[in-house]
């Protein structure tokens, strides 16, 4: 496929770069690719962005087929901009597909058209320490159809955005709330896909324990009640007595690419690194025992994430001192090293652009 690129002809401001949010400014164009049963995936383009103009009809607003994915452009002290594991974003989103009806796309093909994106949007990656460009890869059913089945065709688009911190509170603890009456999904659902309607199904929780004063509820499995998942939108690690401890994939919990990335590691460190399931009474006892030294989150947009305070019930559990403990800053510090070209790259996980 050939790859058009059509330029804005007028062009927007730049935001400030010392107030930049997450999620609020988007670049002067995106990337649009369609999908038809007769044609396959065709027309990629880069044009200016807009907005997508929509039959009332149209297959995602009705049924929810639909996935995305996150990852972020870097730049350097250079002023080069780089990617951080784009590949298996790629990877994940035609896994994500699979799992939601939704015809498999050339990653190879998507990668370059990304980069290409990136290059021309390069004024938009951001100077200032910390700072990137959010990438949002996102795959619609377009079909104008009322009826349960999975659509014909699809709109893959990518757009772009200028972020600073995730958490208004930056690197600095937050607290987190047990969710013990909703849950988010269960083994054989959707669980695994970065797909909207676990997003949605995470709503009421979250806005509850926002209303309560937490940034983020930690879920249980959607069976026993029991197992710790995920919290929030990121993955969940535990520091127990010198063992780091992530939640065992099994179809319910999205498998983040930090996640791996902290895994991958702290195997390279030496330290005693687990997929295992935990259940929230194993990390009762080992705050009592005092042993449970550190618990994080970790994702793309946030990369890592300290908690200070978990709440389970009426219970109070504050996680170690209940600041950032030295494993969080450690594995926060050699991620975005890499990322910002800091530090070597010692599994080939970056990607240059321009």
């Amino acid at each position: 496929m050939k790859l058009s690129i059509t330029r804005a002809k007028q062009l927007k401001a730049k935001p400030d770069e010392t107030q930049l949010g997450f999620g609020t400014k988007f670049t002067d164009h995106m990337f649009n690719m369609d999908y038809a049963p007769d044609k396959g995936w065709h027309n990629p383009r880069i044009e200016p962005y807009g907005a997508i103009s929509m039959d009332p009809a149209t297959m995602v607003l009705h049924y929810g087929q639909g996935v995305f994915e996150g990852l972020k452009a870097y730049r350097k002290a250079s002023g080069r901009i780089q990617l951080f594991r784009p590949q298996d974003n790629l990877r994940r989103l035609n896994r994500s597909n699979e799992i939601l009806c939704i015809p498999r796309f050339d990653e190879d093909f998507a990668l370059e058209a990304l980069k290409e994106l990136i290059k021309l949007e390069q004024d938009w990656v951001p100077r200032a320490p910390e700072t990137s460009l959010y990438i949002r890869p996102t795959i619609f059913a377009s079909d104008p159809f009322l009826g349960v089945r999975a659509s014909h065709t699809y709109r893959f688009f990518i757009i772009l955005c200028p972020v600073g911190a995730y958490y208004p509170e930056g690197f600095n603890p937050v607290k987190i709330l047990v969710e013990k009456e909703h849950v988010r999904a269960v083994p054989g659902g959707t669980g695994e896909a970065k797909t909207l309607g676990n997003y949605a199904a995470s709503l009421l929780a979250g806005q509850k324990a926002h209303d309560a004063g937490f940034t983020q509820v930690l879920w249980l499995d959607g069976v026993e009640r029991k197992y710790i998942e995920e919290v929030g939108s990121m993955n969940i690690f535990f520091v127990i007595d010198g063992e780091v401890i992530s939640p065992a994939l099994q179809g319910s919990i999205l498998p983040g690419i930090t996640r791996d990335t902290v895994l991958q590691l702290g195997r390279k460190w030496g330290l005693k690194v687990s997929e295992r399931r935990i259940s929230i009474d194993e990390v009762l006892k080992a705050q009592e025992a005092g042993k449970l030294q550190e618990v994080f989150g970790s994702g793309t947009a946030a990369v890592i994430s300290p908690v200070g305070l978990i709440r389970y019930a009426e219970r109070l559990i504050t996680v170690g001192d209940g600041q950032v403990g030295p494993l969080s800053k450690r594995f926060y510090t050699a991620i975005t090293d890499i990322q910002y070209g800091r530090a070597e790259d010692p599994q080939g996980w970056i990607v240059p652009v321009v």
